[in-house]
């Protein structure tokens, strides 16, 4: 059996790594193409070398651009490399464009797609990784579920064939690596003490593509009066900038800026902020699965069980309720619930495909 598995940021490569591990495990052959989509240091290489990712079979260097020009693009040289290699599925992580780009190629050519992190949905159709989410699942064979939540999205979508609830992937990657994490050494690196400074991540496009919200979490993260970690974004940085605001966040006495940290330096990070400021969705979940608070920066999320089980707030881009989350949100622990499964998702993912070779 001959599986093609197609990434290109961030979030994918975490995603893909457990489930990489086993697949070599069970002597699957696996096809890597990574699209190009992150393509700095801090972005992309960083994460294979930590996470003991095969190295990709083919990089497609798309780069940067607008959705429209990615996607095409990327779906343009996926095709060709699909073609060559013929696998018998293609296997593809989240939200991003290159999971759209990958199973649109494949169903196209009538490969079976697999997408793992299926039904996941925060029912905001202007979001551009919610319409990735809704068209991959239109067009899976295999539809693998993190949480319970997620199958009742797809099935209130009248997708039931093909699903399974096999727990969170991002789990799996945590729970093989926190040791690593831990001996990390980027607290002693940028001076910090544990528990005593707020992680803050900014990077999606409803944030950073409007001068107000950006604007808006500038001036909380400014006023705050905490010690804040913020390990910039290419594309916020570059946006910060274009707005006149970048100049003004590194020359405050309580923002510290980094540049993008690897997997190991964010989780060290994560587990030891005394609160996590963040638009990213796999950064909710991580702060969740470390007990950590968090304050999303969004007005609604495609992970509603952190927030039902009250360790994490929405707050927008709201500069008071930012201030005042920052301030005053606390979790109750006895709230926790464990919504995520046991960390063995990916054994089930790869059972589940061999089934399929059989």
């Amino acid at each position: 059996m001959k599986i093609v598995t197609i990434v290109g940021a961030r979030p994918n490569f975490i995603k893909m790594a457990p489930v990489s591990k086993e697949l070599r495990k069970a002597r699957i052959e696996e096809v890597v193409i990574h699209t190009g989509q992150h393509y700095d240091y801090e972005m992309d290489r960083i994460f294979f070398e930590q996470l003991g990712i095969p190295e990709p079979d083919y990089n497609l260097g798309v780069g940067s651009g607008s959705h429209g020009y990615q996607t095409g693009e990327m779906l343009k040289r996926i095709e060709e490399k699909l073609l060559f290699e013929k696998p018998d599925m293609v296997l593809v992580y989240g939200d991003t464009n290159s999971t759209l780009a990958g199973a649109l190629a494949a169903a196209k050519l009538n490969i079976p797609v697999a997408h793992v992190e299926a039904g996941v949905r925060c029912f905001n159709r202007t979001v551009p990784e919610e319409i990735n989410r809704v068209l991959v699942d239109r067009i899976s064979r295999y539809l693998f579920c993190p949480t319970q939540r997620a199958v009742e999205n797809l099935k209130s979508e009248g997708i039931s064939e093909g699903v399974y609830l096999v727990g969170d992937v991002m789990l799996d990657a945590l729970l093989q690596n926190i040791e690593r994490a831990k001996s990390s050494g980027i607290l002693r690196e940028l001076g910090l003490k544990e528990k005593d400074y707020i992680l803050a991540t900014v990077h999606r496009a409803e944030n950073t593509d409007k001068r107000e919200n950006l604007e808006n979490i500038y001036k909380a993260l400014v006023e705050s009066g905490e010690r804040i970690v913020f390990p910039i974004h290419p594309g916020t940085r570059k946006m910060l900038a274009s707005y006149g605001l970048l100049d003004g966040l590194e020359k405050s006495e309580n923002v510290l800026i980094t540049k993008p940290l690897g997997y190991f330096e964010m989780l060290c990070l994560e587990m030891n902020a005394k609160k996590i400021l963040t638009d990213s969705g796999g950064v909710q979940k991580e702060a969740y699965f470390l007990k950590v608070p968090c304050i999303t920066l969004r007005n609604e999320t495609e992970w509603p069980e952190t927030v039902e089980d009250g360790w994490n707030v929405l707050v927008g881009a709201d500069r008071l309720k930012i201030l005042d989350a920052l301030k005053s949100f606390e979790p109750k622990m006895e709230s926790y619930a464990h919504r995520f499964g046991d960390g063995k998702a990916s054994k089930r993912i790869v059972a589940i495909l061999k089934k399929f070779k059989d």
